[in-house]
């Protein structure tokens, strides 16, 4: 389907609905307030033990249960996931585990072998020992053994009611053992799953538990008048809830839930783009290396604006909303959030104005809060050299965009006609769409006169 083509028709239909999230969003909500009065509760019960607030990193880690269950209950008993075609399951088949044990057993050993493998760089590279990362190599040390002996039950009962049980993870298996035929591409698509799933999943966990220990322990009454206090403290919630269903989206990939990834970007362009994002990279390109940095001899937003109140309040809002809004385009993706994969198509929410709404919330954010055009020392060089770094990062998520719709395009003809539509339609899309339009008008070929 050509990209550009008008769309004549309605929005289609998105595969994850917007009460998954939500289901989400409530359970996190619920266990929140659980561990924020939980010294009343266990005076309230008589409990043994010191009654304080639950904000350490095991109680972050908990969170995700509460975040994981309702939004897969609600998948399945209202949203009836499932039963979609695109889970390549049919629960008619019930093969006999006799016929289909062998292809178990060579996918098994395929993914033994891949946990293996991804195991081994954790021990290899230095920054999964250090920081935050420390919490995350505990936690999958701790659920590796039963990782291991759950996804024996697990493929063997999957495979009786797969349509295709030789998936990416059986070719790999079956590389292993050289004994029947595989598809190299199959493996290579196994590997860009897995890659995404371990480098992601490690450094989502390890970002999780410093930002629930600040919203649990946060004294509100210390704040109620204070623009910048209540601002933070929400901004710092609504990253919460951002990381908290990211990473639930990331570890819950499974098939039963329609979650599982369809395929990992095939673009190098596209993993560069967004790895330089993250950790390690970007520690050397955007934070502490210098290269792209943006923050020399800024300050708080606050120390701006400080000298009106009313400002300060409608400042903070600002942030927040902005804040809000990246928060809500993971929110709208429920149980299947996770950069570089095609795991269906989303069209509602925050996805219904823009197609790209974390990316341009979190730039706008940038330029709002960090204020780089601001300098401390009164240098023009200096707010030159921050916008323009500023710039070149907002040119980076803009080529992370362009990537991920290549690869989207490639995949399924939804989001093809999703992004006609947008085109047109779009709050926020189409109007840049018509400007792109007007500033660089595409070619007509002309046929030469016979």
């Amino acid at each position: 389907m050509d990209r550009h083509a008008k769309s004549d028709g309605n929005l289609p239909r998105s595969d994850v609905s917007s009460g998954v999230g939500l289901a989400g969003l409530l359970g996190l909500f619920a266990w929140i307030l659980l561990c924020r009065t939980y010294p009343a509760i266990s005076d309230f019960l008589g409990l043994p033990g010191r009654h304080e607030v639950l904000s350490g990193p095991h109680a972050a880690l908990a969170a995700m249960l509460f975040t994981a269950g309702p939004m897969a209950v609600w998948s399945l008993l209202v949203d009836r996931v499932h039963l979609r075609p695109s889970t390549g399951l049919d629960w008619n088949l019930r093969r006999p585990v006799s016929s289909i044990i062998d292809i178990s057993v060579v996918k098994i050993g395929g993914l033994w072998a891949t946990w293996a493998v991804i195991a081994a760089l954790y021990c290899l590279c230095r920054w999964y020992w250090a920081g935050n990362y420390v919490f995350a190599m505990e936690v999958l040390r701790t659920a590796a053994i039963p990782l291991f002996l759950l996804s024996v039950p697990y493929v063997i009962w999957l495979d009786r009611y797969m349509v295709e049980p030789r998936d990416h993870a059986w070719h790999f298996g079956a590389m292993l053992i050289g004994r029947e035929a595989w598809d190299a591409e199959e493996v290579k698509k196994h590997w860009r799953a897995w890659i995404i799933k371990g480098f992601f999943g490690a450094f989502m966990i390890s970002i999780l538990p410093p930002g629930f220990q600040t919203v649990v322990e946060a004294d509100l009454s210390q704040m109620v008048a204070n623009p910048v206090g209540i601002g933070g403290l929400l901004i710092t919630l609504l990253f919460l809830i951002d990381v908290q269903i990211g990473t639930v989206g990331y570890l819950v990939t499974l098939r039963p839930l329609d979650a599982h990834i369809r395929s990992g970007n095939p673009f190098l362009a596209g993993w560069l783009a967004a790895l330089v994002c993250y950790p390690p990279f970007v520690w050397g390109i955007i934070g502490n290396g210098d290269v792209l940095s943006y923050e020399h001899n800024v300050s708080n937003w606050s120390h701006w604006i400080g000298d009106s109140q009313a400002l300060l309040w409608i400042w903070a809002g600002w942030l927040v909303f902005l804040t809000a809004c990246y928060a809500w385009a993971t929110v709208a993706f429920g149980i299947r959030f996770s950069n570089l994969t095609y795991r269906g198509v989303l069209t509602n929410g925050p996805y219904r104005f823009t197609r790209h709404p974390a990316y341009l919330s979190k730039n706008l954010f940038w330029w709002c809060s960090v204020m780089p055009f601001l300098v401390t020392n009164g240098s023009l060089a200096d707010a030159i050299r921050n916008c323009f770094f500023l710039l070149c990062v907002n040119g980076i998520y803009f080529w992370r965009a362009k990537t991920e719709e290549a690869h989207l395009l490639s995949e399924d003809p939804k989001y093809a006609e999703y992004h006609a539509w947008m085109e047109q339609n779009g709050l926020i899309t189409a109007p840049l769409a018509r400007l792109k339009r007007r500033v660089r008008p595409r070619k007509i070929l002309v046929q030469p006169a016979e």
